[in-house]
């Protein structure tokens, strides 16, 4: 899927909080699991079973109906990898991708003002984006 398919995807969806940048982003990926798997994703990780080995823990019904959701938003691609069973690799699009520096100012805010947190290199998340 191509750049502008990924933004006329997002375009057509409906945000019924209201026009706000701030709502109609959280409507995308503020929930409490989201922004974890495109994390992940940025990460390396693509099969179901490695989102589901983070240390998070998120139930399986979650993780299934959040990367519906990602794929029908356009955020992620999905591509078969076996086909009996059939089962999927999951990848961000471009759109995704630049997805980066948000996450990437996140982890530096929480770096500065979280004592005691993990935090990746400062240059993990945005060299992931090649």
């Amino acid at each position: 899927m191509g750049k502008r398919e990924e933004q006329k995807r997002l375009k057509s969806m409906s945000f019924k909080r209201s026009d706000c940048a701030v709502a109609c982003t959280l409507d995308l990926i503020g929930d409490k699991w989201t922004l974890l798997i495109v994390r992940d994703l940025f990460f390396g990780k693509s099969r179901y079973k490695e989102f589901q080995d983070s240390e998070e823990k998120i139930p399986t019904n979650i993780l299934a109906s959040r990367l519906e959701k990602l794929e029908r938003t356009g955020l992620i691609s999905k591509m078969p990898y076996q086909d009996n069973p059939i089962r999927y690799e999951y990848h961000l699009t471009e759109t995704g991708r630049s997805l980066g520096p948000v996450l990437q100012t996140i982890v530096n805010w929480a770096g500065e003002q979280l004592p005691g947190i993990r935090r990746p290199k400062p240059q993990k998340i945005e060299d992931s984006r090649q």
